[in-house]
């Protein structure tokens, strides 16, 4: 039997399974099942040299972003609106057939636009090259959904389940569990508050079905059993998405009312390049050199998800021997209390920060008398060489 009809066969085994209080260990089992024979499947097979069929590209610019959705949802024609890359678009399905690269640029950052192939049910097991698209989307910063008004609601969880089946989270945030196998100790399991979904039987059978056996476990937020299987997996990618609905004018005022007030959507073109810059969290960073007028024309880039937003990210992000030559920084904008501040490491830098870097002054060697602060005598007495004796 292969691995996707043992996932058949335990997905029915879970429909037919009631939820209740006696079943919850084994649905929790039949979950971790699954978790490893997804897991399983995205591998390579064995023997296989590595070069696959896959369509990545290079990475340019600060950003990532990825067009997802059904074929024919007009993925191909937003992404020639919004970068004047010519992508082909006809009446047909499947115009797109490799990923196709365009550029955005937007408060003086460049944003590199993906248009994917359409993926359909059944992607995460291999259908229509699915696996590829997935594998390119997990790259990104930012997914696009690109969704059909007229069948969005289906269309959307169909996506999602797909998605979240390779490990994708969409507008998720990693769940605050600690996890660490051990060498020897057993299983050490602990919370910082009251759990309603796990317990300690159910997490022992979990960590027993991935043969683990030492291990410490510790719960931060009441966290469901799904939480503690991605925690344990540990290849799970958290990611920003927001779902652009096309085709809004075949659809009733009432069924735009409903798309438009639900989470994370988007009607409007004119509002997309701010809600992909407000949801990837880029933050500009100008530099200052001393004595002279901020540069204006070439911003450092930085984003929580890329490094950090700290003083020290920014060292590293011109060079990496910087940080170390560092005595302070001034910093002029929202993120100061008064022009300039003075900075350490630490302080995190807010969008259009101006920053001039103070470094720490070359000692200097030499010296008179006894304001003489280097010497090249050995700082041993056994190092000192011995003079000669007297002669007598």
């Amino acid at each position: 039997m292969g691995i996707l009809e043992r996932i058949k066969e335990i997905e029915a085994e879970m429909a037919r399974t009631q939820k209740n209080k006696a079943t919850e260990y084994h649905l929790g089992q039949l979950k971790a099942k699954i978790a490893k024979l997804r897991t399983q499947l995205l591998e390579p097979p064995k023997g296989s040299t590595g070069g696959g069929d896959g369509f990545e590209v290079t990475k340019f610019g600060h950003g990532r972003v990825a067009l997802i959705g059904f074929p024919s949802v007009g993925k191909s024609t937003l992404l020639t609106m919004l970068t004047g890359t010519h992508s082909e678009a006809a009446s047909y399905e499947f115009t797109t057939l490799t990923c196709i690269p365009g550029i955005i640029n937007y408060n003086d950052t460049k944003i590199q636009l993906l248009d994917l192939p359409g993926i359909i049910e059944g992607a995460s097991e291999g259908k229509g090259r699915g696996r590829q698209v997935i594998a390119v989307a997990k790259s990104s910063d930012l997914v696009l959904m690109v969704l059909d008004a007229s069948k969005s609601e289906g269309h959307r969880q169909i996506l999602t389940r797909e998605l979240e089946a390779v490990g994708l989270r969409l507008n998720k945030r990693p769940p605050q569990i600690y996890f660490k196998k051990k060498k020897t100790g057993g299983i050490s399991f602990n919370s910082m508050i009251p759990l309603t979904h796990v317990d300690e039987k159910l997490c022992y059978q979990i960590l027993h079905e991935y043969k683990i056996h030492n291990a410490e476990v510790l719960f931060r937020e009441d966290a469901t059993v799904d939480d503690l299987i991605d925690v344990i997996e540990g290849n799970r990618k958290y990611i920003k998405c927001v779902y652009v609905y096309n085709k809004i004018d075949v659809v009733g005022i009432d069924d735009v009312d409903k798309l438009a007030r639900q989470p994370n959507s988007l009607l409007n073109l004119d509002r997309l390049l701010a809600r992909m810059w407000e949801e990837m969290g880029l933050v500009r960073v100008y530099t200052k050199p001393q004595g002279q007028q901020p540069d204006f024309t070439d911003p450092v880039v930085l984003s929580t998800d890329r490094g950090g937003c700290t003083v020290e990210d920014f060292c590293n992000h011109i060079h990496r021997s910087l940080v170390k030559d560092v005595k302070y920084v001034l910093v002029w904008g929202t993120s100061a209390r008064h022009y300039p501040q003075h900075c350490g490491l630490g302080h995190v830098l807010q969008d259009e920060d101006v920053v001039q870097i103070v470094k720490k002054k070359e000692k200097e060697d030499g010296g008179r008398g006894r304001f003489k602060s280097h010497t090249n005598a050995p700082a041993r007495i056994s190092d000192r060489e011995k003079k000669a004796p007297l002669k007598t």
